[in-house]
């Protein structure tokens, strides 16, 4: 599991430096073995963290999206 899109700051992370990263995790694990996932839970310290629902939503969306592109359609999210 790769845990790629953080959930500590609002700022959305683009569909290439994923796909980018992926790519390099690839070199040591086949991509059949791989997946993405934010980084942890969007709540992890006691007062949360400075992400509004909507960036959350945002970064799941973008999650579905790029395992969609790489793995095929057929992807759970």
């Amino acid at each position: 599991m790769l845990g790629l899109v953080t959930t500590k700051k609002p700022r959305l992370e683009s569909d290439e430096e994923l796909k980018r990263r992926i790519e390099e995790a690839s070199r040591y694990v086949p991509m059949e073995r791989l997946a993405l996932s934010p980084q942890c839970g969007f709540a992890s310290t006691l007062e949360g963290n400075k992400v509004t629902p909507d960036d959350q939503r945002a970064k799941l969306e973008l999650v579905g999206k790029v395992a969609r592109e790489l793995w095929g359609a057929g992807v759970p999210v």
